[in-house]
């Protein structure tokens, strides 16, 4: 019995952060080698790559356009959170936060 190793997968969303009320879209999908062009053009646009099977799986059975499902919201909001951090960028409200924590012993 031979293994064959399970062609990647690679889901890409869009979030346009100055239309909060609208959910993430597919913009892209593909296994294979559209999976890896999908990321490597990802990678050379410097854009938040996340590797994570089981989501993917999930996303890629959306069809393109279409706003990622309620259930999802909360774990990719955090992802999208996570890569604004990356790249330096915090709301408005966490200006100064380091000044407002109290470190009292």
């Amino acid at each position: 019995m031979t293994y064959t190793k399970p062609s990647p997968k690679a889901v890409a969303l869009k979030y346009d952060s100055l239309s909060p009320k609208q959910a993430p879209k597919v913009v892209a999908t593909g296994t294979g080698t559209l999976a890896e062009e999908i990321i490597a053009l990802a990678q050379q646009h410097g854009i938040f790559i996340h590797q994570d099977a089981h989501l993917s799986e999930i996303l890629s059975q959306l069809d393109l356009g279409q706003e990622i499902p309620e259930t999802l919201y909360h774990v990719i909001a955090e992802l999208i959170a996570f890569s604004f951090v990356m790249q330096g960028q915090f709301p408005d409200t966490w200006n100064n936060m380091h000044q407002r924590i109290d470190f009292k012993e």
